[in-house]
């Protein structure tokens, strides 16, 4: 149809003989940068290119101009577009409707995530305006929010899906979810991967609002299936704070649960699927797993339930703006303000080095889980997700707790110190909790000094790696890791409003 024109699917781009990104990114190509580290660079051709917007080409054009130095200008030229570049698997609409759809994969996995998608998308959110152009940013933010809504009617608790039908892109087999037992059921035909994350139902009101906010476009609200959607997402809340033992001590039978086959404990989950004993005393909501599809070792998964409680009321301004949904507005509103609550009871916890801080997990009895993990929403990003000021007390208690030795997974060496977790281990640090810091101080040395890092560790290949061995930067995970990468060209405009005097200097010294 000729409406599709000018959107390049991954299988239009393979027709058209371009590389495999999942190849192509793992080699260097020039020109180079001609710095210290002589980065490659790394964006395909322009024909090979998913998706192209004129906004972000000249916003990469005269941000570039900008900074000094030729190794930081060459990162944020690959990093930023990477998404657009490589990512955009599928635009297009549902069968016999005007309904946008957007297919967003993560990069080296061919399966959309709720939670990648959104901050994805999130990259572009100092570009987005009100449009009602098909090659517009507009246009693919309410793809993924359609896309979304109908991947959260088709199973709530998952959070990884296949292509829509509509694409014409074959399912991806799961070899890792081929034994796994979860309840409700699911069929691989839709679903790439079911693991209950609290933090993927909040990125689809924190895309939602996203897109709100930019455009003021409350009409798109009512056209589909997002109100449906939110429902589902506050069913979901509602079952996930059933107690695991009942007044009478009978155990509670959860709407869901999960085991998988697998020889690391990060995969699966205690007790048979149901996890370890929750108390809903808390007044939280429970979350099975990790943003970093690590499970959680406690489900008060006190990030999760900050993001959760921070979008939950954004969108609810959506709720109130597209009319005859003020009592789900109010129901919103409600439990956001609950959990805003209970987060600061069971939450914040005394330490003896740090004070007040919060705690990464609690299980509403007497257990808490003292540490942080790279992936977003994290402790360290609480500023970032919208759900406090990066001057709060408790935060800045916390944030000299996980950025120091008292946290386990604050990973120390020459190439870079930075979080970590559980998902790729002891010694790898992640670039993205380098970004994160950026985000969230204003000192200017700390910010050079993540800056610094950041530039001196991609092993030459110029793109944000997921991991990288904090004593070895060739020893890294992940080439092409897309939200990553556009997350560090978000941080990159965000300096240039806010401290636009560092992107002048230089990181050529890498002993700096």
């Amino acid at each position: 149809m000729l409406r599709f024109l000018g959107v390049i699917s991954l299988a239009m781009a393979a027709k058209a003989q371009c590389p495999d990104y999942i190849d192509y990114s793992n080699v260097p190509h020039g020109p180079f940068s001609g710095g210290e580290y002589n980065l490659s660079y790394m964006r395909p051709d322009p024909a090979c290119r998913t998706f192209n917007s004129s906004i972000v080409e000249q916003t990469v054009d005269r941000v570039s101009q900008g900074i000094a130095d030729p190794d930081l200008r060459r990162l944020f030229t690959n990093a930023y577009p990477n998404t657009l570049d490589t990512a955009i698997a599928w635009h297009g609409y549902a069968n016999d409707s005007d309904e946008e759809l957007t297919f967003i994969i993560t990069g080296d996995i061919n399966a959309m995530w709720l939670r990648d998608s959104a901050n994805q998308m999130q990259s572009y959110l100092p570009l987005l305006t009100a449009s009602q152009a098909f090659d517009s940013l507009a246009s693919l933010y309410r793809g993924v929010i359609n896309l979304q809504a109908r991947y959260i009617l088709t199973d709530r608790y998952c959070n990884s899906f296949q292509p829509p039908v509509e694409s014409g892109i074959s399912p991806s087999p799961n070899p890792s979810a081929s034994e796994d037992t979860v309840r409700p059921n699911y069929t691989n035909s839709s679903v790439f991967e079911c693991k209950y994350e609290l933090d993927s139902l909040a990125a689809f009101l924190e895309v939602s609002t996203n897109y709100y906010n930019a455009t003021q476009d409350a009409s798109f609200f009512k056209n589909y299936q997002w109100v449906d959607a939110v429902k589902s997402v506050l069913q979901v809340a509602d079952e996930m704070m059933v107690p695991t033992y009942q007044p009478n001590g009978n155990v509670s039978e959860l709407a869901y649960s999960f085991t998988r086959l697998t020889t690391r404990a990060t995969e699966t989950t205690a007790n048979d699927g149901l996890g370890n004993p929750f108390n809903n005393g808390t007044g939280l909501i429970r979350s099975f797993f990790r943003p970093s599809d690590d499970s959680t070792i406690f489900q008060g998964f006190i990030p999760a339930n900050m993001m959760f409680a921070s979008y939950l009321k954004s969108a609810s301004d959506i709720m109130y703006a597209i009319g005859d949904q003020d009592d789900l507005a109010g129901q919103m509103c409600d439990l956001s303000e609950n959990l805003r609550t209970s987060i600061s009871k069971h939450g914040i916890v005394h330490t003896s080095n740090h004070g007040d801080i919060y705690a990464y997990e609690v299980d509403g009895y007497m257990s808490q889980n003292i540490m942080d993990d790279a992936n977003i929403p994290s402790l360290l990003s609480a500023p970032f997700i919208g759900y406090l000021d990066r001057d709060d007390e408790v935060y800045q208690n916390t944030r000299s707790l996980i950025l120091s030795a008292d946290n386990p997974y604050f990973m120390r060496g020459p190439v870079i110190n930075a979080i970590g977790g559980p998902h790729q281990g002891p010694g790898y640090a992640w670039p993205m909790a380098s970004i994160i810091r950026i985000f969230t101080t204003d000192d200017e040395a700390e910010i050079t000094q993540q800056l610094q890092q950041i530039v001196s560790s991609t092993d030459g290949l110029g793109l944000i790696h997921e991991s990288i061995n904090t004593f070895n930067e060739s020893d890294w995970t992940r080439q092409w890791f897309s939200w990553a990468n556009g997350l560090f060209g978000q941080m990159i405009l965000d300096l240039e409003d806010r401290k636009p005097e560092i992107l002048g200097q230089s990181f050529q010294n890498s002993t700096s």
